[in-house]
């Protein structure tokens, strides 16, 4: 379908969405996957990315990143941040030629954490213990069974900092900026898009449109036709999101009857 409207309607601006949390391994490679076409298609002359999303897992996000990194190498991207582009979604950001924000957005939150619920307590409680076997002293240094070791901690709080390091390193290149600049604004907060601006993370305020006209004009484009493109779902997926947007549906009647079931007593 894409191809057979750029058949008709060369030269167009692709938009695509970055919604939601970052880090489903089958989400991100129909993803990759969709960076890559509109990459090699030549009848596409720019991309916006429209976000809202609060991250995710560092790997995936990093990703997407170089994905879209290598698309403004070749034709200008333009990233749009609607509600949120936060942690590995502003990393994402990063890699647009320009990135773009309505005025209540928020934007940034870089940095790096790792979390995990401890059960030991609670298992001890009920009885109940995990055995464990392992060649290497620390193969499981990720259990939510016992309580890490000093040492653990130690190895986990260095690979924090390493992905931390790579993160403001990252935004640093991209955004122009001195490293210790990057390292004063990765505190870990988000930022709304005015302070964003100010603080050279974003390249203007606007909407989605502003967004599309960038890239008009990025492209030298002499007219304003867009494509919305979306990575494909196979039909596992279709059939697991129709599922539970019916269960969704369902539970939301049966909230608002009893609302008025309660009304008319």
């Amino acid at each position: 379908m894409l191809e057979q409207i750029l058949n008709i309607n060369p030269n167009r601006i692709a938009v695509a969405e970055l919604f939601g949390a970052i880090g489903n391994p089958a989400r991100t490679t129909e993803y990759i996957r969709m960076l890559r076409s509109v990459e090699e298609n030549q009848k596409i002359r720019a991309l916006v990315i429209d976000i809202d999303s609060p991250g995710g897992a560092a790997g995936p996000s990093e990703y997407i990143y170089s994905s879209v990194a290598k698309i403004a190498r070749k034709k200008p991207v333009v990233a749009f941040v609607r509600g949120m582009g936060a942690s590995g979604a502003y990393m994402v950001a990063c890699g647009a030629t320009k990135v773009i924000a309505v005025p209540m957005a928020l934007v940034g939150s870089i940095g790096v954490i790792s979390q995990r619920p401890m059960l030991y307590d609670a298992l001890e409680k009920l009885g109940v213990r995990m055995e464990t076997t392992k060649a290497g002293r620390l193969k499981d240094m990720f259990s939510m069974f016992r309580e890490p070791t000093p040492e653990e901690r130690q190895k986990e709080q260095t690979l924090l900092n390493a992905f931390y390091d790579r993160f403001v390193e990252l935004v640093a290149n991209e955004r122009a900026m001195p490293v210790e600049r990057a390292r004063e604004l990765a505190t870990g907060e988000v930022f709304t898009a005015d302070e964003a601006k100010r603080n050279g993370l974003i390249d203007d305020l606007g909407d989605l449109d502003t967004a599309i006209d960038l890239a008009q004009g990025l492209a030298k484009l002499p007219e304003r036709k867009v494509t919305y493109v979306k990575p494909h779902r196979g039909l596992r997926d279709r059939l697991l999101n129709n599922a539970a947007m019916a269960a969704v549906d369902a539970v939301a009647v049966a909230i608002e009857t009893r609302v008025r079931e309660a009304q008319f007593r």
